[in-house]
């Protein structure tokens, strides 16, 4: 009952998602220039390939972790290509800088019926990977009518979404029953899925463990560390609205101790640039924006915002200790993925508010290779005692990154699953690279 009275409504409400989409343009959270990808129209012809995947990765995390996995399915299928759709215009961005070649980006279409219909016969998917919590009815049920084999990757369950699907399990389960293989994050995300009456679920572990590191541009490091010619750095990484105030009140308080002192606040949203520039005005302090010319910090600048995209890589080379946003409140909150940071030898920061990557902080903090604040006061009591305790610093940075470095073979242990999957799926001679 629930999947037909959703499908009635989309197809009742129709004129509404042009509404959404236009509201959406107008607020800077669609490109215009692609907004027909929204509708399921086609960017561009389908690829004449032996095997067209379709990864779909919600939005940057997702993605992020998904890129180690686009590389080896075309090290693995020498005549293969990868469709793969996100559904923000950060992610995609993103991956306009990070695809491969034979990888290719689209827009997720929203999941009204007609134009998940139009999307679905245009790209001709052979093989369908979704990461981590995304289920569209219409999607699915599009990819179910035309007998595509897929899989949830990653898989996560929140206790809230578990209890919402819960009062729907019929409905639940026919969708869960798309995928052929559910690969959960952790035993708790399986036993959710497994309750909702999904068909087989392996628990995998997280493959943002096994993500590539965050790349950057050498030259670009080398400039940075000549500008900042050994002063005291620290970043705050992927912030959201509130959090560059706090950055910046814990950087006056720090300045009496640490004059030449230079924080960097690195945007998640790089159009709200203005909003933190006029911040900055309003403190009396002294900054720079990066911006696309690659601007760097002089040596009276206090504040250093980041308005580039795909440059975090950048900046966990450089400072020391990170900070990570979007962790403070339950009000917004969820936090951001720690294991970037860590990965390039970064002291790990971050507030207690991570329902999103909970399972990552708890076994972090268990582990001693993150430190997490209860409250916004004691980010300034944390980062005196790292800069004034180059022992502790040291510490923190190695058992980040000897954590991340343990848990590097889970993506292996999936693929060597997935691969059977996706040979029983294909022809396999001819297509696997030799």
């Amino acid at each position: 009952m629930f999947l037909k009275t959703y499908r009635f409504l989309t197809v009742l409400l129709a004129p509404l998602f042009d509404y959404i989409l236009a509201r959406r343009v107008k607020q800077g959270r669609e490109e215009e220039a692609r907004i027909d990808e929204c509708r399921g129209v086609a960017g561009r012809p389908r690829p004449e390939c032996a095997a067209l995947f379709w990864v779909h990765a919600a939005s940057v995390g997702e993605s992020q972790s998904a890129l180690r996995l686009i590389h080896d399915i075309l090290a693995r299928y020498a005549d293969a290509q990868v469709l793969v759709t996100t559904g923000t215009v950060t992610s995609a961005k993103l991956m306009a800088q990070k695809l491969p070649e034979r990888a290719f980006h689209q827009y997720y279409p929203l999941d009204r019926p007609d134009w998940v219909d139009r999307f679905v016969a245009h790209w001709r998917p052979d093989f369908v990977i979704w990461m981590e919590s995304e289920l569209w009815p219409n999607m699915l049920r599009a990819l179910a009518a035309r007998d595509i084999p897929a899989v949830l990757l990653n898989a996560r369950l929140s206790e809230r979404s578990g209890k919402r699907w819960g009062m729907v399990k019929s409905a639940a389960r026919t969708l869960l029953q798309t995928f052929s293989m559910i690969f959960a994050q952790t035993p708790r995300d399986g036993q959710a899925f497994e309750a909702l009456g999904a068909r087989k679920v392996v628990v995998s572990g997280n493959i943002k463990y096994s993500a590539l590191p965050l790349p950057c541009d050498q030259d670009d490091l080398d400039d940075l560390k000549a500008s900042v010619k050994g002063r005291p750095v620290w970043v705050y990484a992927s912030t959201h609205s509130g959090e560059e105030a706090l950055a910046m009140q814990v950087h006056q308080r720090l300045q009496t101790q640490y004059p030449d002192l230079l924080t960097i606040i690195a945007l998640r949203h790089p159009h709200r640039r203005d909003e933190v520039v006029e911040i900055c005005q309003e403190a009396d302090l002294a900054h720079c924006v990066r911006g696309e010319g690659k601007s760097l910090p002089g040596e009276k600048d206090h504040i250093y915002i980041v308005d580039t995209m795909g440059e975090l890589g950048l900046f966990y080379r450089l400072a020391p200790i990170a900070m990570i946003g979007r962790s403070f409140s339950d009000d917004g909150g969820g936090g951001h993925n720690p294991i970037e940071a860590a990965q390039l030898g970064a002291a790990v920061l971050s507030g207690a508010h991570v329902r999103y990557q909970q399972e990552i902080f708890d076994e972090m903090k268990g582990r001693g290779a993150a430190k997490i604040l209860q409250k916004p006061d004691e980010l300034y009591d944390a980062l005196y005692h790292l800069f004034g305790h180059e022992d502790a610093l040291a510490a923190l940075q190695l058992k980040g990154a000897d954590f991340v470095a343990a848990k590097d073979g889970i993506l292996q242990h999936v693929e060597d699953r997935l691969w059977q999957l996706t040979d029983d799926a294909f022809n396999k001679e001819g297509k696997k690279a030799e």
